[in-house]
């Protein structure tokens, strides 16, 4: 299930003024030009931001989240036709034949249960051509990223086009091996509304990763580094003979 900053069409709202530098993207539009990619599959979406990048490079786009009101923002985005919505995830795909599948940012961590994270890459390698490939990052847990995730280092105020000025933080809920809980609270200073969204990612050994990518049959080629957060991510590309 996702989670409330997806789901909420009012939080979902928010997902794109609080997050406004995406850097993070860079990387992944290097390697789809690199790899000579001309359809994609970018599983997680969300408010597709990177799947429209994407798109203005005239790549075939295929964009799948399970947010309704995530993918309604991506929608009603300019040049959102060029991009192929669906809602689901990747455990349900029509076929494909992608040269690249991607998961940005978070959203690798996010699908925490065992059992969708391995139907997410039997997803995948199904939706992949032979020869394609698959990019997708995860923090490294050593470097106990949720340490910083409180109030007084994530405290914000953005003005939202329609919604006015939101003050939002984070803070760390709990800690219980690899499964890391924390919970946004935004408040909207026009209705004096505060909405709250819990999360929970799992925080997965590169050892793990590695092993459950030889399960299903991928070739893992290469073990990056994350250039927007060095030392502090692996960014793993792995490819289907």
């Amino acid at each position: 299930m996702a989670d409330e900053i997806f789901t909420h069409p009012r939080l979902a709202a928010l997902y794109d003024p609080f997050d406004p530098d995406r850097g993070d993207l860079v990387p992944y539009l290097d390697l789809a030009r690199q790899s000579g990619a001309r359809r994609v599959l970018d599983i997680g979406c969300g408010t597709g931001v990177f799947a429209l990048l994407l798109a203005e490079r005239g790549i075939d786009v295929v964009g799948v989240d399970p947010s309704r009101a995530s993918l309604d923002v991506a929608r009603a985005k300019p040049g959102a036709v060029r991009v192929r919505w669906l809602c689901g995830d990747a455990t349900a795909l029509p076929p494909l034949a992608v040269d690249l599948a991607t998961m940005t940012a978070n959203v690798a961590q996010a699908i925490a249960a065992p059992d969708a994270w391995e139907g997410t890459l039997s997803g995948a390698r199904a939706a992949l051509r032979p020869g394609g490939h698959l990019v997708f990052e995860t923090r490294v847990p050593a470097r106990r990223a949720w340490e910083e995730w409180n109030r007084e280092a994530s405290l914000r105020e953005v003005d939202v086009p329609g919604l006015g000025r939101v003050r939002g933080w984070v803070e760390l809920t709990e800690v219980a091996g690899p499964l890391v809980s924390f919970r946004w609270t935004y408040e909207f200073a026009s209705d004096g509304r505060t909405l709250t969204s819990d999360s929970t990612l799992r925080f997965r050994e590169r050892e793990e990763v590695e092993a459950d990518l030889a399960t299903h049959d991928f070739t893992l080629q290469e073990v990056r580094d994350a250039p927007d957060r060095p030392g502090r991510e692996y960014v793993f590309l792995a490819r289907r003979p």
